[in-house]
């Protein structure tokens, strides 16, 4: 863990199967589900997102696709 927002990995483990791999992405899913942990918690701003996270454009259009799926049912 990097931060205090990092998921464990038992909490990993039983959220990864919503997060299935298979996309062209080549970021790690979990390290973009770390990053949006990471916004939520510090309310920092996307492009103030630390450097050892995905690219904040990368973090944003993760977060984003997921709430359309979210809504979408």
């Amino acid at each position: 863990m990097r931060y205090t927002s990092d998921l464990t990995d038992e909490q990993w483990e039983q959220i990864k199967e919503y997060f299935p791999a298979g996309n062209k992405s080549k970021y790690d899913k979990r390290d973009l589900v770390n990053a949006v942990l990471y916004l939520v918690k510090t309310g920092c701003q996307w492009r103030n997102l630390p450097k050892d996270f995905p690219n904040w454009k990368a973090v944003s259009m993760f977060y984003y696709r997921a709430q359309k799926k979210r809504s979408m049912g």
